[in-house]
């Protein structure tokens, strides 16, 4: 079948090609409101790194440069931080300090696939790993950097708006607290060990230089101990809006106009061709004897 007698088919159908894209726009409609909507709760923050007070660079004995220009890539502990956020540490404090387990356990208990299950025989799983929980931040949890400037948009969605904005809470305190807890530890064995090197050293000289990197050690933890913020600084506290906004139905409804018309005219050009295909194998074969006139009077 040539191109342009599908384009002339496809014309000759264009009543039909319209009303299976509105019968497709109309069966995505009902999907998109079908799907539950959920509330975001929502922080920005910026890297502490960025500021002339953070404790990363108090604690280094080189000035913070960045990456450059063109690579805009998180680094130093803000990038700890965003790993922290969506790690196996988090879902284990998600378990701990929220209910968010055991509501995803009793949203999947009195969803159709577990009571399928139940009238089967078969149980389901009642509680919730680590890596459900961790396939859900995945999911719903998300960390996006403003092209504009520096600073990082940190969400949360749930269709429970107070659970969302405690799991963004939870999210944001963990994380800040595993950068704190290295930052500690790493001060501790670097006081242990100068403390310990400067008691057996006999040199006076030495022994000086000791103390004061021993004194700076404990600048270091008066600099840890009276900053809240050693990873992400915060812009803006977290909050929920008042509106659920997930899934945006209008943008949805709006790029599924396109999608329906162009999957009725690949499903009406599929009919064309198979029609085509079908009536050229019952039109019967020519005769061998008028091919082999035509030959001859060709010749």
């Amino acid at each position: 079948m040539t191109s342009d007698a599908l384009l002339t088919g496809l014309w000759r159908h264009r009543a039909g090609v319209v009303l299976g894209a509105l019968v497709l726009w109309l069966a995505a409609l009902g999907v998109m409101l079908l799907m539950p909507s959920a509330h975001v709760a929502r922080a920005v923050v910026a890297p502490a790194e960025t500021t002339g007070i953070a404790a990363s660079s108090l604690l280094s004995p080189l000035p913070f440069v960045g990456a450059g220009l063109l690579d805009q890539r998180p680094t130093g502990n803000f990038a700890v931080y965003l790993g922290a956020l969506r790690a196996r540490e988090a879902a284990t404090v998600l378990r701990r300090d929220t209910d968010l387990a055991d509501r995803l356990a009793a949203d999947r208990a009195a969803g159709p696939v577990a009571r399928a299950l139940a009238g089967l025989g078969l149980g389901a799983e009642a509680t919730l790993l680590d890596d459900d929980l961790m396939a859900w931040l995945a999911r719903n949890a998300s960390a996006t950097q403003s092209p504009a400037s520096v600073v990082w948009t940190i969400e949360a969605r749930h269709p429970d708006p107070a659970l969302a904005l405690a799991v963004l809470k939870v999210l944001h305190t963990a994380a800040e607290a595993r950068v704190r807890e290295e930052m500690q530890a790493m001060v501790a064995r670097r006081l242990a060990f100068l403390t310990e090197r400067a008691a057996r050293e006999s040199d006076l000289g030495v022994r000086q230089a000791l103390y004061g990197l021993i004194a700076e050690a404990h600048r270091h933890e008066a600099v840890l101990a009276s900053d809240p913020a050693v990873a992400a600084r915060v812009v803006s506290a977290p909050a929920v809006e008042d509106r659920p906004s997930v899934p945006n139905r209008p943008l949805l409804a709006a790029l599924a106009v396109p999608a329906a018309l162009l999957t009725s005219l690949g499903v009406w050009a599929l009919v064309l061709i198979t029609r085509r295909r079908e009536q050229a194998d019952r039109e019967p074969a020519p005769p061998l004897r008028a091919l082999a006139g035509g030959r001859s009077g060709a010749d």
